[in-house]
């Protein structure tokens, strides 16, 4: 039997027409914010969130009043969340070793980790408020030392959301801005009067957050193409419908266009899976965002073989990847392409996305394929330095230098070695040849 497609997404050329929209909109906001500032940013605000604050940037009190609002048990679950993701953090900062290495008589060579030195994080609080989005990106950057953190969520009539203050606050932002959307993701990176530019942009959003990341990396760094919520299960005989169910449409709530896929050799699991999709929607608060992802971003595959199913999972590179079958390990081993796994029954990308201490922004739309998810050594640059100690290393290396240059016809490349062999090798080369 050849892979058949039990239920399909929509087709390549719609998300074309749509991702095309998203693109024109994106650049041309972009374009007012480069002309205009903050006028653009405040008039883009009215625009697309329907309010607007008198000022963008929250104070010292306006921030405490905020973080007071939250309840003792709210608090005291975004501190364990904290306590989870900065523990993994730090441990992954520990497995980034600096090194200096005297790698011939007199050479030194060695690499520094830096941090970046500014950095904006998107947080988004449009339908559903991302208080994790604070703690993945704001506490991350705080471990690998960023000195400056600037953080944005969009504005509500209501005020800023308290909860999602509070993790900014207590994660170390150094600067909170009410600012939502492309507007947001636009005055970090372009800088207005108001907002100094970073360096760096970070965090999850919308399809026009992320493509407005994509059309400003190079201007600034980003994380990743972080999109839309992608969800993958990868699923035999082991589990059953009401746990598959469960975990497609969780992931697809997120919102109208979050894909969710289900990989499968149990032709009775998928059957009773579509079924069972329908009987949740019908009682999920949430079915309006989730039922319209999954009609027209809903895929179920059934394939013959754990093989097939691998070979499916790796070439759609999904950002969640949940595997349930009587083979985990296998997959763990043998899967290449994707954001994060989660390996078992036991777990979810609830799990992942708001406490275990992975961090939940992940490559979408194939990034896996290149790339890996936000972590603290994203927010880290590693920079070599070199040094040559002794006369006899400097003549060695300039008469290799001097050679390799000529060869490649670089005459000036090759007088910056010459100079030092004649300089700290006593020895006499023609002006624009190579060393003997």
């Amino acid at each position: 039997m050849a892979i058949e497609i039990l239920k399909s997404s929509k087709t390549e050329i719609e998300k074309a027409k749509e991702e095309s929209r998203v693109r024109s909109v994106v650049e041309e906001s972009l374009s007012l914010i480069e002309e205009k500032g903050d006028q653009a940013v405040r008039s883009l605000t009215k625009k697309f969130d329907g309010c607007c604050p008198k000022s963008f940037q929250l104070t010292p009190s306006e921030i405490q009043a905020a973080v007071q609002k939250v309840s003792d048990r709210d608090m005291k679950d975004i501190k364990f969340a904290q306590k989870q993701i900065r523990n993994f953090a730090e441990l992954q900062l520990k497995s980034m070793e600096e090194i200096e290495i005297e790698t011939l008589p007199g050479v030194i060579l060695g690499h520094k980790n830096l941090p970046v030195q500014s950095v904006g994080c998107y947080i988004p609080a449009g339908k559903f408020p991302l208080v994790a989005a604070a703690n993945m990106s704001v506490l991350t950057a705080s471990v690998a030392g960023v000195p400056r953190i600037i953080a944005c969520t969009p504005p509500s009539v209501k005020g800023p959301h308290p909860a999602i203050i509070a993790a900014m606050h207590l994660a170390g932002a150094n600067e909170i801005y009410m600012l939502g959307g492309i507007q947001a993701v636009g005055a970090m990176a372009i800088g207005t009067e108001s907002i100094k530019p970073v360096d760096m942009l970070v965090g999850p959003g919308n399809a026009f957050v992320a493509e407005a990341k994509r059309q400003l990396f190079g201007r600034v760094g980003i994380d990743l193409f972080a999109g839309p919520t992608e969800t993958m299960l990868v699923v035999d005989q082991t589990v059953d419908a009401e746990l598959c169910a469960t975990d497609l449409l969780g992931q697809a709530e997120h919102g109208y266009d979050s894909p969710a896929c289900m990989i499968t050799n149990s032709r009775r699991l998928a059957t009773e899976t579509l079924a069972e999709i329908e009987r949740i929607l019908k009682i999920l608060p949430t079915a309006e965002t989730a039922g319209a992802s999954w009609r027209d971003y809903g895929d179920v595959i059934l394939c013959d073989s754990h093989e097939e199913m691998l070979d499916v999972a790796n070439s759609m590179a999904y950002e969640h990847v949940q595997v349930m079958t009587d083979r985990d390990d296998w997959y763990l081993e043998n899967m290449k392409s994707y954001g994060a796994l989660f390996l078992g029954a036991r777990t979810n990308v609830a799990n992942g996305d708001k406490v275990i201490g992975t961090n939940h922004t992940l490559p979408t739309k194939k990034a896996g394929r290149y790339t890996g998810g936000l972590w603290v050594g994203k927010f880290l640059k590693t920079h070599s330095y070199q040094k040559i100690e002794t006369d006899e290393a400097a003549t060695l290396m300039g008469e290799y230098g001097s050679r390799l240059s000529i060869l490649e016809g670089f005459v000036g490349h090759a007088e910056q070695c010459n100079l030092r062999v004649r300089r700290f090798g006593g020895k006499n080369i023609p002006y624009g040849t190579g060393a003997k």
